[in-house]
């Protein structure tokens, strides 16, 4: 009888895109950076402060919150992620008609940016737990619609702004988010224990390997590979968010693009973070993920280290396209990551605690681009400190690598013995 009522794990999968497309929409906030600043008669800056701290709230809500959304499960958390998220954005739609910019910050940056962690980490162990087989597809499927939302929404959120007016596109917006969150929420849940995919025996064709260990949140603070892949996720996130943040004067620098030439890129990055989402989380099932991390800070080093000297447009696309896609593809990579490293015993806690270097990379990555260009005026020089972040980030991924093989062989003398 319990196969019957066995939910479809692709539907399930299909929810927490549901999810990811709604509150990846936060990637589309220069679309309304204007029309806002605007209203509220300030210069731009004052408003991307909303979105900073929306970022530094899904960092902090994500780490402080995973241990809940592990006890509550996915439906509750995933209701209280559309609750929060989209009474954040109808709220900015009356801070925009009682123009406060107090009210907008609270709204937007706190209430919305509570409802962005627990919605991003709400679905990700789930999806784990429903494919064993390929953990790397099904949350590079999920996170894939976080990186692409921005496509979808920037569009929609300008035609509103014409259309109807700030205030009003807010609350379409607003209500469409919450919506297409509640309604995923509902068909989202955890399988059952020990669940494995029909015609799915482990052993045969494919293998799982087993997980390192199945711990809880407070026993993976002690081990040094939950302070590894911290250190990579922080070092990969801060240069790729600092490299997006000014993108689109990189290019009317170095390439002589006019600003509309710049944004049509801008929209392209878009494109490559979310394909790098699926590409790299699934290659990283064959792989192995260690190395897949490997792969993103060695050529990262190259990367950052050459760009600012290619002179050639379609090279220098190039290299930033697969900057782009390593920036992505981090972010799909690391719950399959965890799995493998901690097991799914409390994935979403421990997930959401690697997340705080999310929060933390958003404000200190484009900060540090901005003190080094605006000391040395030079962009060479910018990008040269972020190549030698990448270089601590290879060592601490080959110090992971040999912490993996080296549990992995443990767990083979285990094997063999029993």
């Amino acid at each position: 009888m319990q196969t019957q009522k066995l939910k479809n794990r692709w539907l399930i999968a299909a929810s927490a895109v549901g999810i990811h497309i709604s509150i990846g929409s936060v990637y589309a906030y220069s679309v309304m950076t204007n029309p806002v600043k605007d209203i509220f008669d300030v210069d731009g800056s004052v408003i991307k402060w909303a979105f900073k701290i929306a970022i530094l709230l899904l960092g902090l809500s994500a780490a402080f919150l995973g241990r809940w959304v592990e006890k509550v499960g996915p439906k509750v958390s995933g209701t209280t992620a559309g609750l929060f998220y989209g009474v954040g954005i109808l709220g900015s739609g009356l801070a925009v008609q009682f123009e406060s910019l107090i009210l907008f910050y609270l709204c937007y940056g706190v209430i919305g940016g509570i409802g962005l962690g627990l919605g991003y980490i709400t679905p990700v162990s789930t999806l784990v737990k429903w494919f064993p087989d390929r953990r790397g597809l099904a949350t590079g499927m999920a996170i894939m619609g976080f990186g692409f939302a921005a496509l979808i929404f920037g569009p929609v959120m300008q035609s509103l702004f014409d259309a109807v007016g700030v205030s009003n596109a807010f609350y379409i917006l607003g209500i469409i988010y919450m919506v297409l969150i509640l309604s995923s929420a509902r068909y989202i849940e955890r399988p059952p224990e020990g669940y494995m995919p029909d015609g799915f025996k482990p052993g045969e064709g494919k293998t799982i390997k087993a997980d390192m260990a199945n711990i809880d949140a407070n026993a993976s603070l002690k081990t040094p590979r939950f302070y590894y892949i911290w250190i990579m996720m922080f070092i990969n996130i801060a240069c790729g968010i600092a490299i997006i943040s000014a993108a689109s004067p990189m290019m009317q620098e170095k390439l002589n693009y006019t600003p509309m030439e710049a944004a049509a890129i801008v929209g392209l990055i878009g494109v490559f973070n979310g394909l790098g989402r699926i590409m790299w989380s699934s290659l990283s099932d064959y792989l192995g993920r260690a190395n897949t991390y490997i792969i993103f800070f060695a050529f990262q080093i190259l990367a950052f280290f050459f760009l600012p000297k290619i002179s050639m447009e379609l090279a220098f696309l190039v290299v930033l396209f697969t900057v782009i896609t390593m920036y992505g593809g981090g972010f799909a990579t690391l719950p399959a990551f965890l799995g493998d490293l901690f097991g799914t015993k409390q994935l979403g806690a421990i997930h959401g605690m690697v997340l705080a270097a999310w929060g933390l990379a958003g404000v200190v990555g484009p900060t540090i681009y901005d003190v080094v260009k605006n000391a040395t005026g030079s962009l060479d020089a910018t990008l040269e400190v972020f190549a030698g972040l990448f270089v601590i980030a290879l060592i601490v991924s080959l110090l992971m690598k040999r912490t993996v093989n080296k549990a992995y062989k443990k767990i083979d003398k285990k094997l063999n013995f029993a």
